[in-house]
């Protein structure tokens, strides 16, 4: 072969390499909401060489607009804090604008480890500046949310993030998820990627603006979704401790021997019914059926779901009093999810005698809901929450309702009898031949 020719060869062969590695290597962040989609396509220079996936470690519902922010957090960072189930060697976020009528700009966000849980201070060397679409800032639509590129750092599973955004400007109502069992922060100013905590002096019990948060796993083999309500939620569980049946969960996924090493995503929104929204445009507190693609099917690496819902459409006003309609809304999320491949363990109505709605009546109607699941016609397999919050062993205690009434929650202990009575092997394989 002449030299010449030779030397084009290689060089051919070298932009083809060039190509290939670009092709791999880069993209834009992801703005259809959709945070699943970036799995078929890592789209950062971050993306690793090695085997792995993406998979979510931690997820929230958009519940409603907070009350009285009209004008967002104009001038103010949002220092979230959040948990993790399973850890990773980078991640990305989603940020969602559901709730507001007004654009929402992002000019700076940041993720780091924090120093100590439930703390602002971020531990030495791991805070990381997001970008999307390699932009250090992000325009996000209104009813829309948008995913960052990813960033590389080194996240352990059972851990606090911060999440920090900063938005300079009037942005509409603020999108949030009221009962997070968590203390977040916020300060005066673009304190995004400060260290040390100290300018965080305000203290909130919410989560702003996120809705997920995705690592790349070599050892998670995928995603637990969970569409619940309030016991789903953990409304009563301890604060900052992180006792919520679906923690108790993803530590036995993580530590049991034979459990299918999933991470999982709570999807509870305290007062949620199957079949009926709230009243708010769009509207707050969106039912099972409206938000199950958005809130369970769009998470990134779902491979079973846990359906814990039902109780409300008997308990709130207007009562769903027939227990076939509540069934047959239960039947089509497990329609849709078989759709997608995904196995459905659906839990038993749990018990609501104290709740000051409570009438023999209405409580025939979840016993008649309650023996259609155990029939094995409407999921999967079932998880007995009704059984395991009678246990003796893990009494219910009576505590004021965030929304309304008393409901009769669990206590910590019993958040943990809940995340027992589901057996991990349930989760592993496929759906169900015919329901």
């Amino acid at each position: 072969m002449p030299r010449h020719t030779a030397y084009a060869v290689l060089a051919g062969l070298a932009a083809v390499v060039v190509l290939v590695s670009t092709a791999i290597f880069v993209g834009v962040g992801n703005s259809d909401g959709n945070i699943d989609a970036a799995t078929r396509n890592p789209r950062s220079s971050a993306a690793p060489a090695s085997a792995g996936s993406w998979v979510g470690t931690w997820s929230t519902s958009p519940a409603a607009a907070e009350p009285n922010t009209l004008r967002g957090y104009a001038g103010m960072s949002i220092r979230n804090v959040v948990h993790t189930s399973v850890g990773g060697s980078q991640a990305r976020i989603q940020l969602s604008n559901l709730y507001s009528a007004r654009p929402l700009t992002i000019t700076h966000a940041s993720l780091a480890l924090a120093a100590a849980p439930s703390n602002p201070t971020a531990t030495a060397g791991t805070m990381r500046r997001l970008t999307f679409g390699e932009q250090s800032w992000v325009t996000i639509p209104a009813g829309q949310a948008v995913t960052s590129d990813p960033v590389r750092l080194d996240i352990p599973a059972d851990a606090d993030l911060l999440v920090t955004t900063y938005a300079p400007r009037a942005s509409g109502s603020v999108t949030y998820h009221p009962h997070a069992r968590q203390t977040s922060y916020l300060a005066r100013g673009d304190r995004t990627e400060d260290t040390v905590g100290v300018a965080y002096t305000e203290q909130s019990p919410y989560w702003r603006y996120l809705a997920a948060v995705d690592v790349w796993s070599t050892e998670a083999q995928g995603a637990v979704a969970v569409l619940g309500d309030s016991i789903t939620d953990g409304i009563t569980s301890t604060a900052g401790a992180n006792h919520r049946w679906t923690d108790f969960l993803a530590e036995r996924l993580r530590t049991e021997s034979g459990a299918p090493r999933y991470s999982v995503l709570n999807s509870g929104i305290s007062g949620n019914r199957v079949l009926t929204d709230g009243t708010q445009v769009p509207p707050n507190n969106p039912s099972g059926l409206s938000r199950f693609r958005r809130d369970v099917l769009s998470r990134t690496g779902v491979r079973a779901v846990v359906i814990e819902l039902g109780v409300n459409d008997i308990l709130r006003t207007p009562h769903e009093t027939d227990p076939d309609a509540i069934v047959a809304g239960l039947r089509r999320l497990t329609e849709q999810a078989h759709a997608r491949g995904l196995r459905v363990i659906g839990a038993t109505l749990a018990p609501f005698y104290g709740h000051r709605g409570y009438t023999p009546q209405l409580d025939a109607v979840r016993q008649q809901v309650n023996a259609q699941i155990r029939s094995g016609r409407v999921f999967d397999d079932v998880v007995d929450f009704d059984k395991a919050l009678r246990d003796p062993i893990f009494p219910l205690r009576l505590r004021p309702s965030y929304d309304s009434g008393d409901h009769l929650h669990p206590s910590d202990d019993g958040y943990r009898a809940m995340a027992r009575a589901l057996d991990p092997q349930d989760l592993k394989g496929g759906v169900a031949a015919a329901l």
